[in-house]
């Protein structure tokens, strides 16, 4: 991997980690577009420890709140009513189903799950699925001309059923295409939250996630055969890092104002379009990818 194709994910990473789009499709594509190696799983988890880096800052001052009333917590059992304390073990709670699925399922995310076609279908259904959430927030704000506004949740109503519930959302975020944070707004919009509590939860939801994942690649990265080495990765993860701080903020005054359609009419043009481009040959289901057997290209081969 050149400097030049680190810069370039980097800046993907960054801008496409919190939208409800896919990071890892986007690398994916990208990689694609440019007629690169694909960077491969092992670079993504990395690059997000970047990305991951600027929810820790952001929200720094509620994550020290959390942290310190849930190991309260652990010494005083009255502590455990905290709103924060109870935050805590539900982000560790949410985060049960990722790590279990994500050590089952990790030569399927590595292999298959890369596949072009199954991610343009990730991209239209969640796209949709995220669109009718989307519609049925809207309602329940504006109610209607027969219909009383139905009030959505906020996180202090956030329970053990319904973080499990996002956990199992997030983990559909291991196969590329369908988004970690789309994945979880959107199941949180369908709980009866707010775009912003649905939101703030899934990057909450997502460090102890995504810091596992990122140090558990870190071996994979520079080992023999990979053409992916730990200079360029690291410069991608600190793009990365700057990038996504900047989308954080706005993406968070964003939700407060608008609609989810814009990231949905995105997913499905993304989406179809791929599709035909595989339907008429122009990109083959694994492009980029190393197989590295028989006489088919190799890495080194280009």
């Amino acid at each position: 991997m050149s400097w030049f194709e680190s810069l370039i994910l980097g800046l993907v990473q960054g801008l496409t980690e919190f939208l409800p789009i896919s990071s890892s499709a986007h690398l994916r594509l990208t990689a694609v577009a440019f007629d690169w190696e694909d960077p491969g799983p092992a670079f993504t988890a990395v690059t997000q420890i970047g990305t991951e880096t600027a929810v820790l800052i952001y929200f720094r001052k509620d994550i020290a709140r959390i942290v310190s009333a849930w190991l309260r917590s652990l010494r005083d059992r009255a502590a455990r009513a905290d709103p924060d304390a109870r935050m805590g073990w539900l982000v560790i709670v949410g985060s049960i189903p990722i790590g279990v699925l994500g050590l089952t399922l990790q030569d399927a995310i590595e292999g298959p799950f890369r596949d072009l076609r199954l991610i343009a279908m990730n991209l239209i259904v969640l796209g949709i699925i995220l669109g009718v959430a989307d519609r049925l927030a809207m309602r329940d704000a504006i109610g209607g001309k027969h219909r009383a506004v139905k009030p959505r949740k906020s996180l202090e109503q956030l329970s053990v059923r319904d973080g499990l519930i996002y956990g199992l959302c997030q983990a559909m975020a291991l196969v590329p295409g369908v988004s970690r944070s789309g994945a979880t707004i959107t199941g949180g919009l369908f709980l009866g939250y707010r775009r912003e509590a649905a939101a703030r939860y899934s990057f909450l939801l997502a460090i102890p996630a995504v810091l596992a994942s990122g140090a558990y690649e870190l071996t994979s990265i520079g080992e023999e055969g990979s053409h992916v080495s730990w200079g360029p990765t690291v410069f991608a993860t600190v793009v990365a890092f700057l990038v996504g701080y900047a989308i954080i903020a706005w993406f968070m005054k964003w939700i407060s104002t608008r609609s989810f359609m814009p990231f949905v009419w995105y997913r499905l043009v993304l989406g179809v379009l791929l599709l035909v481009l595989i339907w008429f040959g122009v990109i083959e289901p694994s492009a980029g990818e190393d197989i590295g057997t028989g006489d088919e290209i190799t890495s080194e081969d280009g």
